[in-house]
């Protein structure tokens, strides 16, 4: 027996050490993420960027920038927390077409949600930056199908109410010089059903927010829709910014002028 104690020692060292190591490593990863979204707001901030929201960072959460768009994506919830990207009327040229090619963000550290949460689920995988606000570009189209972008959705929803608010921002992409556009689910309850060996949460509402731009002439449209809504009219769950602010934590467009910036989300007009 005592000549097998220094072998449970060199175990128990060996554990020890790969413990430490995992805890190093993990906390790398994470100094890693909160230097990369530090890094990102900075630059948003040069570049005046007023598509961006503002959300607290933390372990749980990435911001990842595509061609497109840019996302915050939240591990708990595995889903973005917004997605965010502009629409003016050169972006409205169809260039790709749908690529239906669903798939794993692997830029996500923490990992994304996977093919097989939604699979037999009852949800559509519903978009949130639009295939086709992205049609402009293959890898813009392409990189829309990340499940990164997705979020569950009833299929009612998706190819109802959903679908034509989308088509009303690309209908105001037409009139107007641009148009910032910050999208995603609202989670206001402490648990909700999931979906998946990921455990994909499934959100209650929806929201939309565009800060829509002509010069130096600037509006805002809002809307927050329960995902039970089907074939109904988008109009009738107009709010305003300040609404959705309020129900997500998010701080939209916060680059403008302050006072212009409570003027117009407090607006529903």
């Amino acid at each position: 027996m005592k000549k097998l104690l220094p072998f449970f020692a060199v175990i128990c060292l060996f554990v020890a050490a790969l413990a430490v190591f995992s805890c190093v490593s993990g906390q790398a990863a994470r100094e890693r993420v909160k230097e990369q979204n530090e890094l990102f707001y900075q630059n948003a901030l040069q570049s005046q960027r007023y598509e961006l929201p503002f959300f607290s960072t933390d372990k749980n959460r990435q911001i990842v920038q595509r061609l497109g768009y840019a996302l915050c994506y939240d591990e708990k919830r595995e889903q973005a927390d917004w997605v965010a990207y502009t629409l003016d009327a050169a972006k409205l040229e169809k260039n790709a077409k749908r690529t239906n090619d669903f798939r794993e963000d692997y830029d996500i550290v923490t990992g994304s949600a996977a093919l097989d949460d939604y699979r037999r689920s009852g949800y559509d995988r519903g978009h949130l930056a639009p295939a086709g606000d992205m049609a402009y570009s293959q890898q813009t189209m392409s990189e829309s199908f990340l499940l990164s972008n997705i979020s569950p959705q009833p299929h009612a929803f998706n190819e109802g109410v959903w679908n034509s608010l989308e088509q009303h921002f690309r209908n105001l992409a037409k009139k107007h010089e641009k148009i910032f556009i910050a999208t995603g689910p609202v989670f206001e309850k402490v648990s909700y059903p999931t979906i998946g060996p990921n455990k994909v949460a499934v959100p209650e509402y929806f929201y939309k927010a565009a800060l829509i731009q002509d010069g130096d002439e600037f509006k805002m449209e809002a809307y927050i829709i329960p995902a039970s809504a089907g074939k109904e009219d988008y109009k009738k769950y107009r709010v305003s910014v300040d609404q959705i602010e309020k129900r997500t934590g998010i701080d939209f467009f916060y680059l403008l002028d302050d006072a212009l910036e409570n003027k117009l989300e407090a607006s529903v007009e």
